[in-house]
């Protein structure tokens, strides 16, 4: 008897585990985190994701005056978040990356679990990575169209609109989101059509 671990993946799959448990942190870390747009107000550093943003202004009625609170957390609500566009931006790139962590995680138990990836297996599995990434992509593309809600103005200058950053620039999270998403799309796709071993023909 051995102890060789049993597993369902050709040595491509393991490469292709490892790649798509990579791809699917990188976009997840990127969609939670509030740095995707990068600006300030009142002298204080702001900065937005979809769905939580890092300081905000509020109104103390004692000294009379709106000061900066200092801190990260997301939107009371649903409907609080500033603009329609960043509300399906919110759902479909949540979309892509609970996607892309379903098959990362079926990736990795197939580094265990004899039989579990079949090479049919492998290309549906590439199929929905193709998929989030498309998702997660159209959510990047759309996040721009939200910069001209009245919150982004009073960030990025009273400059900003439509695609058009004003005194803000992109943060890294916004590419790490983007860019996880493009490799699982690019590389992970493609790996996932070699990743399963052909299944043993049983007779019966």
């Amino acid at each position: 008897m051995t102890g060789k671990m049993a597993s369902s993946l050709t040595c491509t799959g393991v490469v292709w585990a490892f790649f798509s448990f990579l791809c699917a942190g990188v976009s997840c870390v990127g969609f939670f985190m509030p740095y995707w747009l990068l600006g300030s107000q009142l002298e204080k550093s702001v900065s937005f994701g979809t769905f939580r943003r890092c300081s905000y202004p509020v109104r103390d009625e004692n000294l009379q005056i709106t000061v900066m609170v200092e801190q990260c957390g997301r939107y009371a609500s649903f409907q609080a978040i500033p603009s329609v566009e960043w509300r399906i931006c919110t759902v479909v790139t949540g979309l892509g990356c609970g996607l892309l962590l379903l098959v990362a995680l079926t990736a990795l138990m197939g580094c265990c679990v004899s039989e579990l990836i079949s090479r049919t297996v492998g290309r549906v599995a590439g199929g929905l990575q193709f998929l989030g990434g498309l998702l997660i992509g159209s959510g990047c593309a759309l996040y721009p169209l939200g910069w001209d809600s009245e919150e982004v103005r009073q960030t990025c200058g009273y400059l900003s609109n439509q695609f058009e950053l004003g005194t803000c620039e992109i943060g890294w999270a916004y590419y790490c989101t983007g860019g996880g998403a493009a490799a699982a799309v690019l590389i992970c796709t493609w790996l996932a059509c070699f990743s399963g071993k052909k299944q043993k023909q049983y007779p019966y």
